[in-house]
């Protein structure tokens, strides 16, 4: 009996790092990941800088709306990674592929155990370079804060909303768009080892202004050290989850300790 044997569909479109020259794709996966990172966060502050105003705000109300509203900072982060998680899904989409893809393969119980043992890693790797850069650095300022967005919390709602919006929302939404898509498509490129550290660069990187006085340097090595861990979980794994665990448990222990245990 014969048997029709499928053929592969070479009409289907190629990855984008499958349609540029190898030493392109690391600038062509970090162009797109800064324009949905950067050009989302001003899309959706003009987003919500229109509502204000069509509410009946003039512009200074509008924008002390948007500095000090914990709902205001709610939507917004809220309209942000809902942003870069839905063009990320469109851009997959049209190569015919899914988020599974990037590693949002099917959730098991030991990613947590996982995320939970991976934590201490990343304190100790964050207070090694601490101690390392501050030897060598001495103007390095260990007690910056940062700039959150969430001022003045009050109230059962106003702690779910933040919860929701710094322990829930960002670890999905930066594990699919910089350990997923990033990573994964510098590593066409280079060695994992040198993908891994560029995605902590950038990832990092884009957090700097989030400095209460200037750019948050000692946020970067925190940041950085935790993408190092993130990057070694999805290496490792296969899978973002074990990464999104870690990232949440990472906020939740900021949340507890800036809204639950403190007066802030």
């Amino acid at each position: 009996m014969n048997q029709k044997q499928i053929e592969p569909n070479n009409n289907l479109p190629l990855p984008v790092w499958e349609r540029v020259p190898k030493w392109a794709i690391p600038f062509v996966v970090l162009l797109i990941v800064v324009l949905i990172y950067f050009i989302g966060q001003y899309l959706v502050s003009f987003i919500l800088s229109i509502y204000a105003l069509l509410a009946g705000m003039n512009v200074t109300a509008a924008n002390r709306w948007l500095d000090n509203s914990i709902s205001a900072q709610f939507f917004y982060v809220l309209l942000f990674e809902s942003f870069c998680v839905g063009l990320l899904y469109l851009t997959l989409r049209h190569y015919k592929r899914s988020l599974k893809s990037l590693g949002l393969n099917r959730l098991k119980i030991k990613y947590g155990g996982i995320a939970i043992l991976a934590y201490p890693v990343y304190l100790l790797i964050y207070f090694i370079a601490v101690i390392v850069i501050t030897h060598i650095y001495h103007g390095l300022n260990i007690n910056q804060g940062q700039n959150i967005g969430f001022n003045s919390v009050h109230g059962t709602l106003q702690l779910v909303l933040t919860f929701i919006s710094l322990v829930v929302l960002p670890p999905i939404a930066e594990e699919l768009l910089f350990r997923g898509f990033l990573y994964e498509g510098l590593k066409k490129a280079m060695p994992p080892i040198y993908a891994g550290l560029l995605t902590s660069v950038v990832f990092a990187g884009a957090h700097l202004p989030e400095g209460s006085s200037g750019l948050f340097w000692i946020g970067f090595i925190d940041i950085f050290s935790l993408s190092l861990v993130l990057v070694y979980l999805k290496q490792k794994t296969k899978s973002l989850w074990p990464g999104i665990f870690l990232h949440s448990i990472k906020n939740l222990v900021a949340f507890i300790s800036l809204f639950l245990l403190s007066s802030r």
